[in-house]
């Protein structure tokens, strides 16, 4: 019984471990399931999380490379602008050199014209010489005839009349003679007063010496680099248009590393151009108001340094009762040069010259030094009236208050455009060749001195009779040798009169030039 019971016994604690272990195990198994499915949730959740992360990356990157190549294009964009503004200016400037190469051509048209106007005219004048020649000829053979019939005559004649014809030829040789001893003395008076008139002029010059030479015309702009001239040219030119428009000059921009050209034949406004874009230059703001802006500052300040230009050169001369208007003028000029020279330089140099010669010879110096410092004032507003500068000159002092004749006749004639009513006016010509005519004083292009030379030799060498022509003394004289069996003394005063009247009327030069024309008859013979 005891056995049975403890059987039983284990029996009922090996079953009930068992139903513990199965009920442990269910609820194990319970467990791990409520484990397992929360952690697979949790992972889900996490799962769309990370979805929706890399969806916002993605979204932003998207957005990122989208908006770097709206960037790229825009930039691709500009560039290209660039490049065509650049390639029009290009074209712009390459269609100015065409018109410009285009006037040249048309010019050259227009002087080979001329020539040939010229080769007419001297054709023309050759065939009159010839016909001159022919009736000489004839009117030659004709005294000849008259000389033997004469001859014939006498023969036959009595002692009166022959004794009166015999006077008569006396009467004429002596008449011959009295024409050589008025030559001769002519000749004398003309030396001496040519020695005289030397030693003035050399003494003016000594008593003023001034160190100014001539100037350059040539006005550049320098600019910090390259990139500069874009802008200065700017979006499809409107700044360089508004600066030529506002200064009324040329700007021409080339290849030329560092500058750029201001082309402008008023001094004044291509000073107001220079100075404008030095100070443009320097600001950096480029924008067609701020041009106008700067240009007009600049043109005030212009202004008021030309009134002080010509105040100082006024006092400077001592030249007093001036108008406003007069003032204004003279300093104009010293933005005027003539073939380098300043010109108000120059006004203030034939001033004391002439006072100087007017001195020497007993007039009055003041007067002289007033004639002299006007006597270019027409030059200050030629390039906007029609006319040469001695008449506009002349009636702008007229207009303004200057009643002195002296005065207005040196202005007027001071180029031998009016007569000379006064001494003055010879003093004044006489002081503006020596001021002209000096060594440093003035100056031309080497093409300019090249053509003055050759058209020099050329209108001597159409003279009848010339064999050779050399222009020497850099231009300033033109010696001319003749034939002396087809030219006698009388005709070589008469070619180098044709010669000089002729230089006058078709050329252009600064100061004087001489026309020496020799003529030399050699005996030759051989002995053997």
């Amino acid at each position: 019984m005891g056995v049975a019971t403890l059987a039983e016994t284990s029996a009922g604690e090996v079953f009930a471990v068992a139903v513990i272990g199965a009920v442990a195990l269910v609820l194990g198994f319970l467990a791990a399931r409520f484990v397992t499915g929360r952690t697979v949730g949790q992972a889900r959740g996490q799962a769309e999380e990370i979805k929706k992360s890399a969806r916002r990356d993605g979204e932003a990157e998207a957005e990122k490379i989208r908006l770097d190549a709206e960037r790229k294009a825009l930039e691709r964009q500009q560039a290209l602008d660039a490049e065509i503004a650049g390639a029009r200016a290009e074209l712009k400037e390459t269609e100015r050199r065409l018109a410009k190469r285009e006037d040249l051509f048309d010019r050259k048209e227009e002087m080979l014209a001329q020539k040939e106007q010229q080769l007419t005219k001297a054709g023309d004048l050759l065939r009159e010489r010839e016909a001159e020649v022919r009736s000489l000829e004839v009117k030659a053979g004709e005294l000849v005839r008259e000389q033997t019939a004469l001859l014939e005559r006498i023969s036959t004649l009595d002692q009166a009349q022959a004794k009166e014809i015999l006077l008569g030829r006396i009467e004429e040789n002596a008449r011959h003679d009295v024409a050589k001893v008025m030559r001769r003395i002519t000749e004398e008076a003309e030396e001496k007063a040519k020695e005289r008139a030397q030693e003035i002029t050399l003494m003016a010059i000594q008593r003023y010496a001034t160190e100014h030479t001539s100037e350059s015309t040539v006005r550049t702009v320098a600019i910090p680099s390259d990139d500069m001239k874009g802008r200065i040219i700017g979006r499809e030119g409107r700044n360089i248009r508004a600066i030529e428009k506002v200064t009324g000059v040329d700007i021409i921009v080339d290849d030329t590393p560092g500058v750029i050209v201001v082309s402008c034949f008023d001094k004044v406004r291509q000073a107001i151009a220079v100075e404008s874009l030095e100070r443009l230059i320097a600001d950096g703001r480029l924008h067609p108001t701020r041009i106008e802006e700067v240009v007009e500052k600049v043109r005030t300040e212009i202004n008021e340094r030309i009134t002080k230009a010509g105040k100082d050169a006024a006092l400077e001369v001592n030249v007093r009762g001036l108008h406003p208007k007069v003032i204004d003028a003279m300093g104009r000029l010293h933005y005027r040069t003539s073939y380098g020279q300043n010109v108000l330089r120059h006004s203030v140099e034939v001033a004391y010259v002439s006072q100087i010669i007017a001195d020497m010879l007993g007039l009055d110096g003041t007067l002289a030094r007033r004639c002299g410092f006007l006597h270019d004032i027409g030059k200050a507003m030629d390039h906007e009236m029609e006319g040469g500068h001695p008449k506009i000159g002349m009636d702008f002092a007229r207009q303004y208050g200057e009643r002195d004749e002296a005065v207005l006749n040196a202005i007027g004639g001071h180029h031998a455009d009016i007569p000379a009513t006064t001494f003055y006016t010879p003093i004044v010509m006489a002081a503006d060749a020596v001021s002209s005519a000096r060594p440093g004083a003035r100056r031309e292009s080497m093409e300019r001195y090249v053509q003055r030379l050759q058209e020099l030799q050329d209108i001597a060498m159409e003279q009848r009779g010339v064999e050779e022509a050399y222009a020497i003394q850099a231009g300033r004289e033109v010696r001319v040798m003749v034939n002396a069996e087809r030219v006698n003394d009388d005709e070589a005063y008469l070619i180098a009169y044709n010669i000089a009247r002729r230089v006058s009327e078709e050329m252009t030069f600064p100061g004087e030039i001489k026309v020496t024309v020799l003529r030399e008859t050699r005996a030759i013979e051989i002995a053997r």
